[in-house]
């Protein structure tokens, strides 16, 4: 029988990001839609770290699964490192996407290609209902396009391109994405801690 993991998220782009990752496990994926009167947790935290560990430890105690939590962002050198912690709120309270990508753009918009250098953070965490928590990090160099590319992915993908491509994240495929993404360098980081805790063989 499947061993359950419970994705402290309602992104079904982030599922299925997960589901592509890990397409050879016996892991039933489970959502914050899939467990009623989940709370929305606060990511109040100074780091990615923060943010992760928090939201894995309250979803994992509440929900009684072990929880896999993640907090990414981007990090523009010209920037000083925002949006950082912030990418997903960049706009401000009712931001979005479209949003996000427009501040970002305009922001650099005078900016020389030699500037617009950044990179990709995706903290993740794993818990257990008993309080354990581990956490591992992956990054993707890149820098900022001048003008959104792409129908794939989310957040700041149409904008990104990745070291050694001339294509933005949005532009690869998913299994293009997934080799060198920042989320897909944190997920195999995280497989080996997964399959200790999950107790599923035969994965690796």
């Amino acid at each position: 029988m499947p061993q359950n993991l419970l994705i402290a998220t309602r992104n079904s782009k982030k599922k299925r990001e997960l589901e592509t990752i890990l397409g050879d496990w016996d892991v039933n994926l489970l959502t914050l839609d899939n467990i009623e009167e989940m709370p929305e947790i606060e990511e109040d935290g100074a780091t990615f770290a923060e943010n992760a560990i928090k939201k894995a430890q309250i979803i994992s105690a509440l929900s009684g699964f072990i929880t896999l939590a993640d907090d990414s962002g981007l990090e523009v050198d010209a920037l000083g490192g925002a949006p950082g912690i912030f990418s997903a709120r960049f706009s401000g309270i009712d931001a979005d996407d479209e949003k996000n990508n427009h501040k970002l753009l305009a922001l650099m918009q005078n900016l020389s290609e030699v500037n617009r250098t950044a990179r990709f953070v995706c903290l993740i965490a794993i818990a257990t209902p008993e309080g354990i928590v581990q956490t591992v990090e992956g990054v993707c160099k890149g820098k900022i396009d001048i003008t959104r590319r792409g129908q794939g992915g989310f957040g700041y993908d149409p904008l990104f391109i990745p070291s050694g491509f001339n294509k933005t994240f949005a532009e690869l495929s998913d299994e293009e994405k997934n080799e060198i993404s920042h989320r897909g360098k944190a997920l195999q980081e995280a497989k080996p801690l997964l399959q200790r805790i999950l107790g599923v063989e035969g994965v690796m």
